[in-house]
């Protein structure tokens, strides 16, 4: 029987658009996982919500000379099945009601759920 795991949710929380240097990573190790048929869903923490407004991670590079932008990486995941769900009071806090969201962007999603992912061991964890 194995015992690999097929899930996988990723936390945002650091990876800002303040910091696109470290927003490349967590959308390339979805899109990996993605590609190995695995169960991805990405919890967008605090100000990492911004990167869900229409126009702002496609305004980003993770670093000087890179054409791909931080949309461009997080479209590659979704592509794949990967969901983008984000804390609904972040929402709330940092994004303003007339603020156009992302296409790809799934829906908010309870503080909780992440933590539910990291008690399931079903679900890999991953922290940003």
């Amino acid at each position: 029987m194995s015992t690999q795991r097929k899930k996988l949710a990723i936390l945002l929380w650091s990876a800002t658009a303040e910091r696109p240097e470290l927003c490349a990573t967590p959308f390339v190790h979805a899109t990996a996982a993605a590609a190995f048929d695995c169960e991805v869903e990405i919890h967008f923490a605090g100000p990492t919500v911004r990167l869900l407004v229409a126009g702002v991670a496609d305004a980003l590079r993770p670093w000087p000379g890179v054409d791909t932008s931080i949309y461009q990486m997080m479209r590659q995941a979704t592509n794949l099945g990967a969901s983008l769900n984000a804390c609904a009071m972040a929402m709330g806090a940092l994004v303003a009601k007339d603020e156009v969201l992302i296409p790809e962007y799934a829906g908010t999603i309870a503080a909780s759920a992440f933590v539910a992912r990291t008690l399931d061991p079903e679900w890999a964890t991953l922290v940003y």
